[in-house]
């Protein structure tokens, strides 16, 4: 790479830091080019972005947006992981590619809202459930006491209705 082909990547991948605040650095070590393809596709799937570059192009772009201490991570191949919005998706994918590829990719550290984070909370997020999996939780939640009320009204209803259809009854057997 030229001087201003390494100045537009590290331009790219500060305008990504940017527009993402949430990130992971993974070694891709091992992962075969199939692999790597399968890996990124799941990572779109789930609105991320695996970005690999050299790690003084990593380290040029974290200066350039002021994020520090992760420097001593940017060693050996270096992925970056811009996990958007939604940091569980992009770390459910990881931890189940790693499950089927041999703990490949390994997670090095990461960025989550600000704060820097080990593989261990990475790993921790992956068995949280997901944004959409929260909303339906909170759906369920939310219907449970309208479905008890709606519940109740019905068996009001049918008590009132069997009330009055012994009462026509007790009519009818009084006028005969």
């Amino acid at each position: 790479m030229n001087k201003i082909q390494k100045q537009e990547v590290v331009e790219a991948i500060t305008n990504r830091l940017n527009a993402s605040a949430n990130f992971y650095l993974a070694d891709f070590t091992g992962i075969s080019v199939k692999g790597m393809t399968d890996l990124r596709r799941k990572f779109r799937a789930q609105g991320a972005e695996f970005v690999v570059a050299k790690n003084t192009l990593f380290a040029r772009a974290f200066e350039q947006v002021s994020i520090t201490g992760l420097d001593e991570q940017l060693s050996g191949p270096t992925g970056l992981v811009f996990v958007g919005p939604d940091p569980v998706g992009a770390a459910k994918v990881i931890a189940d590619f790693q499950k089927a590829e041999e703990n490949k990719p390994t997670v090095k550290a990461g960025l989550v809202d600000g704060q820097t984070v080990g593989p261990e909370a990475v790993k921790r997020l992956a068995d949280l459930p997901t944004k959409p999996e929260l909303l339906s939780m909170l759906a369920g939640v939310l219907q449970a006491p309208m479905s008890g009320f709606v519940g109740a009204l019905d068996g009001l209803l049918y008590q009132f209705v069997g009330s009055l259809e012994a009462l026509r009854e007790k009519q009818q057997s009084e006028a005969s």
